[in-house]
């Protein structure tokens, strides 16, 4: 239960701070069992980060829990400041600043070079976010390069984990296993229609992700694919009294030249985060139009704010390869399911992605929770791209309305998974404005519709 109600169409209740809604729970909204128990196992993925935390920045294990414990807190803050999307990681971006880091020798150079990127995403976020660019960004950039963008990234996420070395050749029956179980529940119209006629149905559709993380985690382990957890009992305890050692503040700040090297990484993360919002953007306005009980009010600029709060957070006080990105698609996309099927469902879009994250941030601490899961990191890693990967394909070709769109947005998704979303972007924007544009010079003439009679 909570304070204060929803009126029939309306949103969902908050109070006003600047540019922010404040919204917490039990006050504005009410705790969701099911996604509580979805992050319960999900907050999983964010300890993935430590081993990337422990080969880039040279960490301590507890050192690297505490910046994950840091990165909880940022997960936190869009449901809290007026952001229906579940943010994550991003994730596509990974590769790319690897890339980046391995310039840099593990130790106080790579985390200088870290805060040197992760500063500028912060600031380009800021910029568009309180000039108000980032809303009218969305409506410049020509819908074959919006699915671009989110094609782009989708083949770049699944190409890592399917390709020779990856993950999914390493550890196949479990990965390719939990993967379809999970598109099956989520979008097969065969379970679909199950839904109205059996009460267990709709019990394994609020859990998103949750069964075939849980098929895949125990199927590897039964086959050997990985190694028996070691449970132990307590709370966790991270570092953050070491943590200061390892911050800016006393390893101190990059040379100009740092921030120079950075800014192609740091245009290339903001092209995908904006993929991002792009897709944040269709699952909420397609949860919106199911749902008239509720008014969703994704404000694109406010977004922007937020994420570079977050990005500005992680980069004095845990510098974080995933950087803060505006939404984790594949969670996002689960719970825009539940929340389809009706308030007795799911209240509120900000009471599932506010309790999802604060129950993920909890679990950080529950030693028997985090041993547990220790041993398979990569899987929930995993299934996090690959989905990524799916739903990415799928909301992008959603938008393309033609074969010309069509063209132009698959040539620019390959170049982006291969090349870069630099390159991928040049080639997007010569491909729009050499097939698509009808007034090479000049602004576009929108196509009259003949009337009717």
């Amino acid at each position: 239960m909570q304070l204060h109600h929803r009126k029939e169409g309306e949103q969902q209740p908050y109070w006003g701070f600047g540019p922010f809604q404040i919204r917490l729970p039990f006050v504005h909204y009410r705790w969701e069992t099911a996604e509580m128990i979805q992050a319960l196992i999900m907050f999983v993925v964010s300890l993935g980060m430590i081993p990337l935390l422990q080969n880039l920045l040279g960490l301590p294990y507890e050192v690297a829990l505490a910046y994950v414990v840091v990165c909880g807190i940022g997960f936190m803050l869009p449901a809290l400041l007026g952001v229906p999307l579940v943010p994550g990681w991003i994730t596509p971006a990974i590769p790319v600043v690897i890339l980046y880091m391995g310039d840099f020798e593990p130790g106080p150079e790579a985390i200088q070079a870290l805060f040197a990127l992760q500063i500028i995403v912060a600031a380009i976020f800021f910029i568009l976010g309180v000039t108000r660019l980032g809303s009218r960004l969305v409506k410049i950039i020509p819908v074959s390069m919006q699915a671009g963008i989110i094609m782009g990234a989708g083949i770049a996420a699944l190409t890592g984990e399917i390709q020779e070395g990856g993950r999914v050749a390493s550890t196949p029956i479990s990965l390719v296993v939990g993967t379809l179980i999970c598109l099956f529940f989520m979008f097969s119209p065969a379970f679909q229609q199950q839904l109205a006629r059996y009460k267990w149905a709709r019990q394994i559709v609020n859990y998103g992700m949750v069964p075939g993380m849980l098929v895949a985690i125990f199927l590897g382990i039964g086959i050997g694919e990985y190694a028996m957890p070691d449970i132990q009992w307590g709370i966790t305890k991270p570092a953050f009294s070491d943590m200061w050692q390892y911050l800016p503040f006393v390893v101190g700040f990059p040379e100009p030249k740092v921030f120079l090297y950075a800014i192609p990484t740091a245009v290339i993360a903001y092209v995908i985060a904006f993929g991002d919002i792009i897709v944040g953007q269709s699952l909420m306005q397609r949860a919106d139009e199911l749902r008239p009980d509720e008014d969703i009010v994704l404000d694109v600029d406010r977004v922007h704010t937020v994420t570079a709060l977050r990005n500005g957070i992680h980069a004095f006080f845990a510098p974080y390869p995933g950087l803060a990105g505006p939404l984790w698609t594949a969670v996002a996309a689960t719970m825009a399911e539940r929340y389809k099927h009706g308030r007795e469902a799911m209240d509120s879009i900000y009471s599932g992605a506010g309790t999802f994250w604060i129950a993920g941030f909890i679990a950080l601490f529950i030693l028997p929770l985090v041993s547990f899961f220790q041993p398979v990191l990569p899987i929930a890693l995993s299934l996090t791209l690959l989905l990524t990967g799916y739903i990415c394909l799928m909301v992008g070709m959603e938008q393309l309305s033609n074969n010309l769109q069509r063209g132009v947005a698959g040539t620019m998704a390959v170049v982006l998974a291969v090349y870069g979303a630099g390159w991928g972007l040049a080639v997007g924007a010569v491909l729009y404005f050499l097939l698509e544009k009808k007034n090479l010079l000049g602004r576009e003439v929108a196509e009259e519709t003949p009337a009717t009679t």
